[in-house]
């Protein structure tokens, strides 16, 4: 139950961090110069922290272990000096033991030790003999060393055989005023050996204050401390010093490449100085001037190339229609004329209207070149445009043997799209499935969802190789220049109609396999300016690929 209750409560909580953590993503990897900052900090953070630890740690053993060896000197020579000492009190009924012991303590603590406590401790047997019936003596007198001398501390010295010692931290207090302070204790106990003192047993503890040397362990931590955060702290501003020095340029250079991208052909970068960075911005600003030439060259020579294309298919207008006027006078009379006259002016009238289509055509490609080109769309039914073609491209179809059939869902396809641009692109596709049909079925099916709607046009000829889906809607492209055009193609159909598909903001593509057909689709918005995500039909045709064996005739290219 309880943690069914933290959820809730969590995700409000993540909700209002997201944005701040895509924000830190995006500036990380965006800012080379905080990654190599951030990188610096911590790799140069372990490094001084290690060897910080080991620098410190190597300094407290050093001090510590030199205060352990001064303490064991005069610990083993004062369990000596007790173990004589005792030795000369004859039995544990002597009166002048407990004079004797008092004097021990005070000759084994030793002349100027006043901070060292030398305490004596004696088991139940021998307390009725000592000064105070106390179970232990100490030197100076006055200090509770109960919270240093605990019962473990003794089991710890009677079970070992030779001595022990151990650090203690405790509040002793002052002899004269009972206050203190807590202080560190190096601790050393052991037996001392009295055989004349029968039926008990006495134990030495030599309490060394070992404050100054664990303080001057700390102060070496300490500096230790600050003189590595400073070292990264200082490793970290040379980095974003070298880094901001190494980046600037390459930022300088980024803005006037996106500057350069965007048409602002003149932007340069400033050349300070004549090191590699100087060389890079100078080697810059050559790219930039050598590419404003080209661009503007071929921009030139691109307008020139449009202008002429465009001027002569204006000027050809004239004498075509001069021409078309003769030749529409003749192809009126050619009954009147012999078979080889009436014939001429039959073939002069269709090649007529081819050039007059190409004309048209390259007009249009003009238009397009130019960025003239203007959509009129309104609300249409696809399926009307697609019936309309059809209807137009039967007869052709029939002449040569090809079956049109039309796939639709029963509602009506409503989109807004320019039909006499759409229709264009149909009666290119499904004239291009006509000629290269080779006798059978073309199949158009219609598709639509909730943002896109697509017209496939399949066909089960020649079929495509691989890489020509691309080259298809080339300029003048044709896969078999032998082959000769049923519709009476000019060869840009399929240039107009990917032109006329992108001012859709549509997608017009090709699939082909050879000797399988080939399947175009044409997906169209529908909604004018509306963006597409995917296609309501397969480019690649769903239905089970049949291989058919081509039978050549000779002397007819295949």
């Amino acid at each position: 139950m309880k943690r069914t209750a933290r959820v809730p409560a969590l995700r409000p909580a993540a909700r209002r961090l997201a944005p701040g953590v895509r924000q830190a993503r995006r500036i990380w990897r965006r800012s080379l110069q905080l990654r190599m900052v951030t990188i610096t900090l911590l790799c140069s953070s372990v490094l001084v922290g290690g060897f910080g630890y080991l620098i410190a740690d190597s300094s407290t053993k050093s001090l510590l272990s030199g205060a352990e060896e001064d303490a064991e000197s005069q610990f083993l020579k004062g369990v000596q000096d007790a173990t004589e000492q005792l030795g000369t009190i004859p039995s544990a009924e002597s009166p002048d033991m407990p004079r004797q012991v008092t004097g021990l303590l005070g000759t084994l603590a030793g002349p100027g030790q006043g901070s060292v406590v030398v305490s004596m401790q004696f088991s139940k047997e021998l307390t009725s003999n000592v000064p105070g019936g106390s179970e232990g003596l100490s030197w100076p007198q006055g200090p509770d060393l109960s919270q240093v001398i605990t019962q473990e501390l003794k089991e710890s010295v009677r079970n070992t055989p030779d001595y022990y010692h151990q650090y203690v931290s405790a509040n002793l207090g002052d002899a004269a005023t009972g206050h203190g302070r807590t202080r560190t204790y190096l601790v050393y106990g052991s037996p001392v050996p009295a055989p004349k003192l029968s039926g008990g047993s006495v134990e030495l503890y030599y309490l060394f204050p070992v404050d100054t040397e664990v303080e001057v362990a700390g102060d070496i931590q300490s500096t230790v401390s600050f003189v590595g955060v400073a070292l990264v702290l200082l490793l970290g501003m040379v980095t974003a010093l070298v880094t901001r020095a190494t980046v600037s340029p390459v930022r300088v250079a980024a803005r006037t490449a996106q500057r350069l991208s965007a048409g602002l052909l003149d932007q340069r970068m400033v050349v300070k100085g004549e090191d590699e960075m100087a060389l890079l911005a100078d080697a810059f600003n050559q790219m930039a001037a050598n590419l404003q030439r080209q661009i503007v060259r071929l921009e030139e020579m691109s307008r020139l190339q449009r202008r002429f294309t465009s001027d002569v298919s204006h000027e050809l207008r004239t004498p075509l229609t001069t021409v078309r006027m003769a030749a529409d006078l003749l192809y009126s009379q050619r009954e009147d004329f012999d078979p080889a006259s009436a014939r001429s002016a039959e073939l002069l009238q269709a090649e007529l209207d081819r050039f007059e289509e190409l004309l048209t055509d390259l007009l249009e490609i003009s238009r397009f070149d130019a960025g003239f080109a203007m959509l009129d769309s309104e609300p249409t039914d696809l399926v009307t445009v697609v019936r309309r073609v059809t209807e137009r491209l039967e007869s052709v179809a029939e002449r040569v043997g090809v079956s049109l059939e039309l796939v639709s869902p029963d509602p009506p396809i409503i989109a807004e799209i320019d039909p006499r641009r759409v229709e264009r692109i149909l009666r290119n596709l499904v004239g291009n499935a006509v000629d290269h049909g080779e006798g059978q079925p073309v199949t158009i099916t219609l598709g639509m969802d909730a943002r896109a709607v697509a017209v496939t046009v399949r066909d089960h000829g020649v079929g495509l190789k691989p890489g020509e889906e691309k080259l298809v809607f080339n300029r003048f492209w044709r896969a078999d220049p032998s082959r000769a055009r049923q519709t009476g193609g000019t060869g840009l159909g399929l240039s107009i109609s990917l032109e006329d598909a992108r001012l859709h903001g549509g997608w017009l593509e090709a699939w082909g396999a050879p000797g399988n057909g080939a399947q175009f689709r044409l997906t169209l918005p529908v909604r004018a300016g509306g963006r597409l995500a995917g296609s309501p039909l397969p480019l690649i045709p769903v239905e089970p690929v049949v291989v058919r064996q081509r039978v050549e005739q000779p002397g007819v290219s295949a």
